[in-house]
């Protein structure tokens, strides 16, 4: 458009547009059109669509809305390109699917690998610090599943895909507590070991306060809370 034509009271072609009237009931039709190729494509790309994505199932699922939403608003854009680029994606995203079945080491390069956020009732900052994920993403991912301190966590995985997995200690532990600070009446209100110390960043648990801690460095310790 040129300059001239663009005014800021033009109301009509502020919500409107330029296209004519009757490209309205064709907008209508190319949606329909639009919405049933998305649904077809994701069938065809699996069930693993329908739940959470992984890297390749987000990127085929983007470059799927990306390349087909464009005939709908676009008259001089025809349906018959989507279909040709939705069926390069869909075709793309079962070949990549078919080789991370059969290939390890092709999933890990593609995919990512499992990170181990907490080892026998301690933090690994290390990991974390790798992965970009804080002390308070942690603990409020244990507070879902009514976790009050390290010393009821075995292992908490960080998954490829981004989900969180929890296994709890058989036998619980004196751990740090991953209670919010603000709360200071609930965790008041808490049981403390009385000759047992953490470490107040990682979790580590030693008897003796008078070095730093063995796994982060850190001087500072606090009581374990126990269940």
């Amino acid at each position: 458009m040129e300059k001239w034509q663009i005014r800021w009271n033009d109301w009509m072609r502020i919500l409107l547009g330029n296209m004519p009237p009757v490209f309205f009931i064709e907008v209508i039709i190319r949606v329909i059109f639009t919405y049933l190729l998305v649904i077809f494509c994701i069938r065809l790309m699996g069930k693993r669509m329908a739940a959470q994505l992984s890297r390749n199932e987000l990127v085929a699922i983007s470059s799927l809305a990306a390349s087909i939403g464009i005939p709908i608003q676009t008259p001089d854009r025809g349906l018959l390109p989507a279909v040709l680029v939705a069926m390069i994606v869909v075709g793309a995203q079962r070949i990549v699917a078919a080789r991370l079945s059969k290939n390890e080491r092709f999933e890990r390069n593609t995919q990512g690998n499992i990170s181990v956020l907490v080892d026998d009732c301690c933090l690994r900052i290390d990991e974390m610090k790798r992965v970009r994920i804080g002390r308070q993403e942690v603990f409020a991912r244990l507070r879902a599943n009514r976790i009050k301190h390290l010393g009821q966590v075995k292992r908490l995985y960080l998954e490829a895909k981004g989900d969180f997995t929890l296994v709890r200690q058989p036998e619980p532990q004196p751990g740090l507590s991953v209670l919010p600070v603000e709360d200071k009446e609930f965790r008041a209100v808490q049981r403390y070991s009385e000759d047992s110390m953490v470490c107040s960043r990682c979790g580590n648990r030693e008897n003796q306060v008078t070095k730093p801690c063995g796994r982060c460095g850190n001087e500072k310790f606090e009581p374990a809370m126990v269940d």
